[in-house]
């Protein structure tokens, strides 16, 4: 069956993804697949398919926000797509974690305008606790191994982050002081959506980001991407979703 905007086809769709915002970060991962192949280029959906470690995986970009990364993860799952993992960059609520660092998100702070219109208010945007342990445990492992010698080990952080709808400043001023004061980790832009999505249609979702700079406007240097502890961060991001993958594929495969 072919989903009408991704443009992919069920029967080429592995139960297991890697979703990304950037279509050149979607190309960036399959080049650590064995046989990757690109099924489709659609609108800011780009979708790859490969072999990691001998489990079948899509790595598929969603673009910026929850409104249309939610029709990403929603044809995704109809297509036969059962984990997803998110893997993208997030500004930072305190200055444990600063620009280069990781975090693993066990559940998203739901301020977006989409996931009001698929479920009730209070509902909670929760990670699966299986998929948050294997990313969880990879990243925690490649920090170890990479910080041994002189080489400095990515800070690796587990919590709430907040998904937000705004990217640049308005009128209004962003709560952030209040997500932060309350101990929330970190703001991006999609996973609330990922989680409401993934629990309304019965698949399991994680998400790891890697930080880039501080969303608390106290602690804002001039903002820049760009730079190489960023790089080394998204690096370690992709890497431990990818081994993430593989070692929940294999989990289920020795249920069945």
């Amino acid at each position: 069956m072919l989903m009408p905007i991704l443009q992919i086809h069920s029967e080429d769709m592995p139960a297991y993804a890697i979703v990304c915002g950037d279509p050149a970060r979607a190309e960036k991962i399959s080049r650590k697949l064995e046989n990757a192949r690109e099924l489709a280029f659609s609108r800011e959906y780009r979708t790859f398919v490969g072999m990691y470690e001998g489990v079948q995986m899509a790595v598929v970009s969603h673009g910026v926000g929850s409104p249309g990364a939610a029709v990403c993860f929603e044809e995704l799952i109809r297509a036969g797509v059962t984990t997803l993992i998110r893997v993208g960059t997030a500004g930072s609520y305190t200055a444990d974690y600063p620009a280069g660092s990781v975090i693993v998100s066990t559940a998203a702070v739901r301020t977006d305008g989409l996931t009001r219109q698929l479920v009730p208010d209070g509902f909670p945007a929760v990670a699966d606790i299986d998929v948050t342990s294997a990313l969880v445990t990879a990243a925690r492992e490649i920090s170890s191994s990479t910080g041994e010698g002189n080489t400095q080990a990515t800070k690796v952080g587990v919590g709430i982050t907040v998904t937000l709808d705004a990217f640049f400043t308005g009128v209004e001023e962003i709560p952030h002081r209040k997500y932060k004061q309350a101990g929330a980790l970190a703001a991006e832009m999609e996973i609330a959506a990922l989680y409401i999505v993934s629990t309304l249609r019965g698949a399991r979702a994680g998400a790891i980001v890697a930080i880039d700079g501080f969303a608390d406007s106290d602690l804002a240097a001039e903002y820049d991407p760009h730079t190489d502890a960023v790089a080394k961060a998204v690096e370690h991001e992709i890497d431990a979703a990818l081994r993430a993958l593989a070692v929940l594929a294999r989990q289920d495969q020795a249920k069945y």
